[in-house]
């Protein structure tokens, strides 16, 4: 009998169910990236909708009107006036740009709370799959804003808050697939890489975005609109929400339970009652959980209030970055987007390492901290360096993006995971879609806050807006201390559980 193929031999090699598993890690990492693809061009676009026009600075009009009737013959003949677009190219551009970022993020933030209710009593792969044709639809339509010439703040405004509200659909749905597929043992280092995602997504949408936004800005919008779109009818084809949906023996492992960061009690041990679970049938027969049940559940409100925070910085970079770049290298708006991208590259590496470490620490909320706290004297750095040259401002997004996102990328994967399907649930995995929300819904209220301040504090200087986002750091942290504290004084109870 002749030998296999090695390729044969390295497909044989993994069993039925390991592959199924690479399946839906691969899936579901498209399918989210996707949903970041399609954020990040109005990051991009920024710099095209208001340019820094020497007409603005050296002739003051007495009146909005004569200020329009001196445009009106340019913008008529190339859809765009000299100091951008209408009505961006003011001179409170930074507000109305501001109020673009706040109109997706409040809606996303109060969106989330709903979604994660809705998608437990739902089939995962219906409701991800209408929401991303529905954000598909609702970011090409901010983009042909630019083909029909439209100038109304409200049609751009709309279109936001409506990308907003779907685009919910995305994080707890992902997050309770993945977390279905995926025991405890090794979820920080595993959900570490996959939330990559994040930053593939922000990264690809840049290079997309750049790439039309100076020539048809509007395609800038239109082209991840028809991948997120595309993307949605492959999670209707392929998308499968759990094991047991094709008689596979993935369940998730007992092991590293974690609960040393998850506890209330002194000597380590859960001590729950039934309650935390109640009414409300969800899918295959099994109690859906209350949202004031999730928030019983040890460690959620504290997660939640630093994820707040600490959202807040990772959003004020990820809508606001282009532009200061455009601002301090004065860089067109296609090479700033590019070299923002390094950010998130960053992001990748800061996102695996802190899963890396909190799995092998055994520590999530000491992990977060230890980041948090290097991260603000970083960012005062970053503000500091980066008038230096384009090449110290290379090396300080590398570094930045790594602190800021490590934290933010661990509470919303493996953290969120470890509560959502905490021992005290008793195996109800319908409760992981609500715990998700919830977390991920406050650190949203933070992400709509964020680049509403950069807005409203950037008109003051940049250095403002930095110890803003340093401030927020301190925050995020001080909302861990009492899981830090509780971490360090369960380890060895902790370590001498799991020797016996």
């Amino acid at each position: 009998m002749a030998r296999l193929p090695p390729g044969i031999h390295f497909i044989t090699s993994f069993s039925r169910d390991q592959w199924y598993r690479a399946f839906i890690f691969s899936l579901t990492f498209l399918l989210y990236a996707s949903f970041h693809l399609s954020r990040k061009p109005i990051s991009i676009v920024k710099g095209e909708l208001h340019k820094h026009c020497a007409a603005s600075r050296e002739v003051e009009f007495t009146s909005y009107k004569e200020y329009a009737v001196q445009i009106q013959p340019v913008r008529k003949s190339s859809n765009v006036s000299q100091c951008g677009w209408e009505p961006f190219d003011k001179n409170n551009y930074k507000q109305l740009l501001g109020a673009l970022d706040y109109s997706f993020l409040c809606a996303y933030a109060v969106g989330m709370y709903l979604s994660g209710i809705i998608g437990e009593r739902l089939p995962i792969r219906y409701y991800l799959a209408v929401g991303m044709l529905a954000s598909g639809l609702f970011t090409a339509m901010f983009g042909l804003g630019y083909f029909y010439n439209i100038h109304n703040l409200w049609f751009y405004i709309m279109a936001q808050i409506a990308n907003g509200l779907v685009q919910t659909t995305g994080w707890p749905s992902v997050v309770t697939c993945i977390g279905n597929w995926f025991g405890k043992g090794r979820r920080g280092l595993i959900m570490g890489i996959w939330n990559s995602h994040t930053s593939v997504g922000n990264i690809l949408g840049s290079l997309i975005a750049a790439y039309w936004v100076s020539t048809c800005w509007g395609l800038s919008f239109v082209m991840p609109g028809v991948i997120i779109a595309v993307m949605g009818i492959v999670c209707f084809l392929f998308l499968i929400e759990h094991p047991k949906d094709v008689s596979c023996s993935c369940t998730p492992s007992s092991d590293s339970e974690m609960q040393n960061l998850l506890t209330d009690s002194e000597n380590c041990s859960v001590s729950l009652n039934s309650s935390v679970v109640v009414t409300g049938e969800g899918r295959h027969g099994t109690s859906a959980i209350s949202f004031l049940g999730a928030l019983r559940i040890p460690g959620v409100i504290e997660f939640s209030l630093c994820l707040l925070f600490a959202k807040l910085v990772s959003y004020t970079f990820l809508f606001w970055l282009p532009l200061y770049i455009t601002n301090v290298e004065h860089l067109d708006a296609k090479r700033a987007g590019d070299l923002s991208t390094l950010f998130d590259v960053g992001g990748i590496f800061g996102g695996i390492l802190a899963g890396l470490i909190s799995d092998r620490l055994e520590k999530r909320a000491s992990t977060c901290g230890m980041m948090l706290l290097l991260a603000a004297p970083t960012l005062y750095m970053f503000s500091a360096v980066s008038k230096m040259g384009l090449e110290a401002t290379v090396v300080m997004l590398l570094i930045s993006g790594a602190l800021v996102n490590g934290p933010y990328a661990l509470i919303t994967t493996a953290v969120s995971a470890d509560l959502g399907t905490h021992k005290s649930l008793k195996g109800n995995a319908r409760a992981l879609s609500t715990v998700t929300a919830i977390i991920d819904g406050t650190g949203s209220v933070g992400a709509a806050l964020g680049p509403l301040l950069a807005g409203l504090i950037s008109p003051s200087g940049w250095n403002n807006v930095f110890y803003m986002l340093m401030v927020a750091d301190a925050c995020a942290l001080l909302f861990l201390l009492r899981l830090i504290q509780k971490e360090l004084r369960c380890n060895a109870d902790h370590s001498l559980f799991k020797e016996h």
